[in-house]
């Protein structure tokens, strides 16, 4: 495992049963999240590889609705409780721990390989990136579909802030805890060093839990020139106006052989 495989999976690690203090409510998010990824497969039911699942935000919430979902995260803490939140809710999500740079299936095995909630530009190379969508693609059926979402990178490269707004969960289990990140571009204005506090309520006081982590900004033409390079065609992005989802969403298609 590289360094920065392992520094990703420590902060996810570290991060998993805290996972769904992020939402107001990780429950309502869930199926928010999956109605508007639903609407743009279309007609399934789909199989699906979630290979970035985490605690199962996407997965859980498309396997309920149907699809045949398999996921896999870089964080086995984050894709043990995945499964073991499915399995609370009536669902089944089979999960294994991988690196989305080399996935353990067959090729030609599922109908959608998904990457949500900006997990891709954990990846901070290009042959890193051109290496995980090669992987994915060979996984896709022909006529199969990438979806992948990430941040507005195009405006928060243009923007360079700080900061993150602070999130208040209030849902159950979730205690009034304050989430947010602090954000150190590095000199490139691409990449930066990402702090993430929670602040949970002790009694009159607070516990601060803090990981840390980098991301690579991906801008829009970035991403779909990386796409293109993997052999992806049909390479859209989709608004979160018309989508509902709640960050850009890109779809390609792996074309017939």
């Amino acid at each position: 495992m590289s360094p920065t495989s392992s520094s990703v999976r420590r902060f996810y690690d570290e991060l998993a049963p805290d996972y769904h203090r992020i939402f107001p409510d990780w429950d309502t998010s869930m199926a928010r999240q999956a109605r508007a990824l639903d609407a743009l497969l279309g007609a399934g039911p789909h199989r699906i590889l979630d290979c970035a699942c985490g605690i199962g935000t996407q997965a859980i919430g498309l396997a309920l609705r149907g699809h045949d979902v398999t996921g896999t995260d870089l964080s086995p803490v984050a894709a043990a409780r995945a499964t073991a939140e499915a399995a609370a809710r009536g669902a089944r999500l089979p999960t294994a721990a991988a690196d989305m740079r080399a996935l353990p299936f067959a090729p030609d095995t599922f109908d959608v390989v998904l990457c949500a909630d900006n997990s891709l530009p954990h990846l901070l190379t290009a042959a890193d990136v051109r290496t995980a969508l090669t992987g994915m693609r060979r996984l896709l059926h022909d006529e199969g579909v990438l979806v992948l979402t990430v941040r507005d990178y195009d405006e928060l490269r243009r923007t360079r802030p700080a900061a993150t707004p602070p999130q208040l969960s209030d849902g159950p289990d979730a205690d009034g805890t304050i989430t947010f990140q602090l954000w150190d571009w590095h000199d490139d204005g691409e990449r930066y060093d990402l702090r993430h506090f929670q602040l949970l309520p002790d009694g009159q006081e607070w516990r601060v839990r803090e990981r840390r982590t980098t991301s690579w900004a991906l801008t829009a033409q970035q991403l779909t020139d990386l796409a293109a390079e993997a052999g992806f065609t049909d390479i859209t992005w989709h608004a979160p106006r018309t989508t509902g989802f709640y960050q850009p969403v890109l779809t390609a298609r792996r074309t017939a052989r």
